[in-house]
C-alpha cells in the first residue's frame, strides 16, 4: 500500500507551470511512473486539503546516455496535470 507521499515525488516549478497556475488552475507534479490518476487525486487531495477537478498525465521516457563505451539510460518519469476546483490553491512558497 503506497501513501500520497510514495505517489507524489516533487512539485514541477517551472515558466509553464506557473502560467497554468496562474491561469487555469492547474498544478504540475513529478509523480511515480506506475502512479494512476485516481491515486494522484486522492493524494493531491489528502496532502494539500483541496478539492482536485481533474488529472492529466504525462508519460516521458529515460534518455539513453553513454560515458566512453559503457551506455544506460536516464529513469522514466511521469507529469501530473492536476486541474483544481475554483478558489483552490496550493502555494508552494508560502508567500504573501
Amino acid at each position: 500500500m503506497r501513501g500520497p507521499h510514495d505517489i507524489i515525488q516533487a512539485p514541477l516549478i517551472s515558466e509553464k507551470g506557473s502560467l497554468l497556475a496562474e491561469s487555469t488552475q492547474q498544478v504540475l507534479f513529478k509523480v511515480r511512473p506506475d502512479a494512476n490518476k485516481i491515486e494522484v487525486k486522492k493524494a493531491i487531495e489528502v496532502l494539500f486539503k483541496v478539492k482536485v477537478v481533474k488529472v492529466r498525465m504525462a508519460r516521458y521516457l529515460g534518455k539513453i546516455r553513454r560515458i566512453g563505451r559503457s551506455m544506460g539510460r536516464r529513469p522514466q518519469w511521469k507529469k501530473a496535470y492536476v486541474t483544481l476546483r475554483e478558489g483552490d490553491k496550493i502555494d508552494f512558497f508560502g508567500g504573501a
